[in-house]
């Protein structure tokens, strides 16, 4: 048996009852934290609130060299963890796929989520985002400015009335993560500063910050310490205008 297990958002605690009972029964356990992480914690403090060992495996130990995870789960029961939930990510898809042609079960015990904290915190309705984007950090897209594709998402769900959850770029190895006054200020000067735009830092954790303002407004705000998403509103339902203001002291003029 391979299970995936989503540890939520924050810390050590943030894991459902029904993840943590699967990871506390595993025989053993691997992890993945490149393509997000629980900042509220370390590796040595899930091992010692969950009495486990785990394993942190690299992009390539869990793309290009499974083997060991898929050897495990086929001996006994084996747990894969990542932040969030285990199966926003492509490349966990993956790793089940060549499970089941392994002959090996799988389940899925999911975890809050950037998704789900997004709508659940500004008071914007779920089934009204459109496709999420990413914005990377300038020097990681070999280009000036913003990649068109960040821009032509945004605008077409603007277009649509949509919301926009956009991503902020983590480069985890090297303990890089964009922040939102630097995300709202590459596409003020890069695409439109009088657009809308929303806050969320440190989601799941004690001290959530939830602000709406224009992007230069947030621009020349101090977030605190990571992680932080964006969202770019579309058209917003009175109820969504009223928890932006009511939520995130979002301005009358932007509403």
């Amino acid at each position: 048996m391979l299970t995936f297990i989503g540890l939520g958002l924050y810390d050590e605690h943030s894991i459902t009852v029904a993840g943590q009972a699967a990871l506390r029964d595993a025989d053993a356990v691997f992890a993945e934290f490149y393509t997000s992480r629980l900042v509220g914690t370390s590796v040595d403090d899930l091992e010692s609130y969950h009495d486990v060992t785990i394993e942190v495996r690299d992009r390539a130990g869990v793309e290009r060299e499974p083997d060991p995870i898929l050897a495990a789960a086929r001996e006994g029961d084996a747990a894969f963890l990542t932040a969030g939930d285990t199966m926003i990510s492509t490349t966990h898809v993956d790793l089940r796929l060549r499970a089941h042609e392994r002959g090996i079960e799988t389940r899925v015990i999911h975890a809050p989520t950037a998704e789900t904290a997004a709508s659940s915190l500004t008071g914007l309705q779920n089934y009204r985002f459109g496709k999420a984007t990413t914005l990377p950090f300038p020097w990681a897209h070999g280009a000036d400015g913003v990649p068109g594709s960040v821009i032509d998402t945004l605008e077409d769900n603007l277009d649509r009335g949509l919301h926009t959850l956009v991503y902020l770029d983590i480069k985890a190895a090297k303990e890089e993560y964009m922040n939102a006054t630097t995300a709202a200020d590459i596409l003020r000067q890069h695409w439109n500063e009088d657009v809308l735009g929303v806050v969320v830092a440190r989601a799941g954790s004690p001290e959530t910050v939830v602000r709406a303002d224009s992007l230069l407004g947030l621009a020349n705000e101090d977030f605190g310490d990571p992680l932080h998403l964006l969202i770019v509103p579309g058209d917003l339902h009175h109820v969504e205008a009223e928890a932006l203001r009511t939520l995130a002291g979002a301005p009358d003029a932007l509403l």
